[in-house]
């Protein structure tokens, strides 16, 4: 079993973007299920001690995730996920925003678009993540808000659910 996993995490600046590549110690199947089953998402998308609880989910050109990340401190910060685009268990897409708790979007806040390729390798599979920002003063803003290390830890303890699987 491969130990060490590619996780590059880089900011471009003049194309307003994020790019994660994250590799994971399991096949396309365990990992595509893991980033598009609510059951699953659930249990690593959002930073520890956060967690993510999905009211409705329907994987679907044109459906929607709404979701909220819950704090230890009863903290609730509401997010919808727009899927403009899906290809079965290579790539899909969606637009992301903050929102309140029936998907009203909050323009205060900057939207993205998300676009999720995934590679098989021999044991691995590799996710590449493009995150499109509107301008750079939105790329900023996110970042500001700890994006990168909320998204890592996030990242990171889907990683230990695979390997507890792995080892199960």
């Amino acid at each position: 079993m491969k130990t060490n996993l590619l996780f590059d995490f880089a900011v471009d600046r003049e194309n307003s973007t994020v790019l994660v590549k994250r590799e994971f110690a399991a096949m396309g199947d365990v990992v595509w299920d893991a980033f598009t089953k609510p059951e699953i998402l659930d249990q690593w998308w959002a930073p520890q001690p956060w967690v993510s609880k999905t009211k409705y989910m329907n994987f679907e050109v044109g459906g929607t995730r709404l979701y909220v990340m819950c704090g230890p401190n009863g903290e609730e910060h509401w997010a919808l996920a727009d899927f403009t685009s899906i290809t079965p268990k290579t790539n899909f897409q969606y637009a992301d925003a903050f929102c309140d708790e029936n998907g009203n979007i909050n323009e205060e806040f900057p939207r993205s678009k998300w676009n999720l390729d995934f590679e098989n390798q021999e044991n691995t599979t590799l996710v590449n993540i493009t995150i499109k920002h509107e301008n750079l003063e939105d790329l900023e803003k996110i970042i500001e808000m700890g994006f990168k290390e909320g998204f890592t830890m996030a990242l990171d303890h889907l990683e230990e659910l695979i390997m507890q699987k792995n080892n199960s």
